[in-house]
């Protein structure tokens, strides 16, 4: 059964009863670790695995799968083999049984711990039964959900691990902060719906914990950028798109020339790597680094293009 590995580990995790998470002498002294690394691994998920050792352990679970008392007077504990079975079913990409020293892929890790934070409560003892000595139980979803989010989130935390669990328990990675910050505070209020529409979709995609999902934001905001090429009179795409940039920046000046330099340099870059189209000359993009990369730069240009334009920014 699931929760028949590692049961000492499991024993000695903190139960993370506290929604604040914990402060450790590091994190004042010096500071919270950078959250900057994208696969979460062996010691991560041994200590992901013995937390949720521990909900099993305790009937947090049975929140949603509950089991029943023999006699049919109440619920007494988490019903594991459907707890398994729903989470096979699911979350395709888990095997069971989960092993402390055998991590699952990272997107497989995040999917387990929505499954989880979707399935939990916090356990409330009722009346006992001498019987069966046990209590009867029911549960509160509340706190049970926060408590699971906060000590799911200290060890990603304390692992620099750039992703975290949201109140209401879905992953979701963390951004490098100046773009952060950026994707914010930026407003799209272009006259043209779909650019708004492309850069929208952008925007929420780039957060995503899923590669194929930032590859997509990042097809996205290329998009957006070629379409804002043509938002202004002129007599085609090259003359709408200086027409652009000469409102972006007083004509002549250097600033006008390096965001020339720039939309040229950005647009060789759609056309030399795999982001709007697939042709077998285009190099892929290797590593989230390098989205996260070329999605910063790009962002910073058409924010600032907007934002010169009056088109939000």
């Amino acid at each position: 059964m699931l929760y028949a590995n590692n049961i000492g580990l499991a024993k000695t995790l903190l139960r993370g009863k506290n929604k604040k998470m914990t402060s450790y002498f590091t994190d004042r002294e010096f500071g919270p670790a950078p959250r900057t690394t994208d696969a979460i691994d062996e010691r991560v998920w041994g200590g992901l695995h013995a937390l949720i050792q521990t909900r099993l352990s305790d009937h947090s679970f049975g929140y949603r799968f509950p089991d029943q008392c023999p006699d049919g007077y109440g619920m007494s504990g988490c019903d594991v083999q459907s707890f398994e079975r729903v989470l096979l079913a699911e979350v395709p990409g888990i095997e069971l049984p989960l092993r402390w020293d055998n991590p699952p892929g990272t997107p497989d890790i995040l999917d387990l711990l929505e499954f989880c934070a979707a399935s939990i409560g916090e356990p409330v003892e009722g009346s006992y039964h001498a019987f069966f000595r046990h209590h009867h139980l029911s549960w509160e979803r509340e706190s049970g959900l926060a408590n699971f989010v906060a000590a799911v989130n200290v060890l990603f935390s304390r692992n620099g691990i750039a992703y975290e669990l949201t109140p209401a328990g879905q992953a979701r990675r963390l951004l490098p902060a100046p773009l952060a910050d950026a994707l914010t505070t930026t407003l799209f209020s272009t006259e043209d719906i779909e650019t708004n529409r492309l850069l929208e979709q952008a925007r929420n995609r780039i957060s995503s914990p899923k590669p194929e999902d930032r590859q997509d934001a990042l097809e996205k905001l290329w998009d957006a950028f070629e379409r804002l090429k043509t938002l202004e009179s002129g007599n085609g795409k090259a003359a709408q798109a200086n027409a652009l940039l000469d409102r972006a920046a007083p004509a002549g000046s250097k600033f006008r020339e390096m965001l020339g330099e720039e939309a040229k340099a950005l647009t060789a870059i759609g056309n030399s790597f795999r982001i709007r189209h697939s042709e077998t000359t285009q190099e892929p993009l290797t590593t989230p680094e390098q989205i996260d990369y070329l999605f910063t730069r790009m962002f910073a240009f058409v924010r600032q293009v907007l934002k010169a334009t009056g088109r939000g920014g």
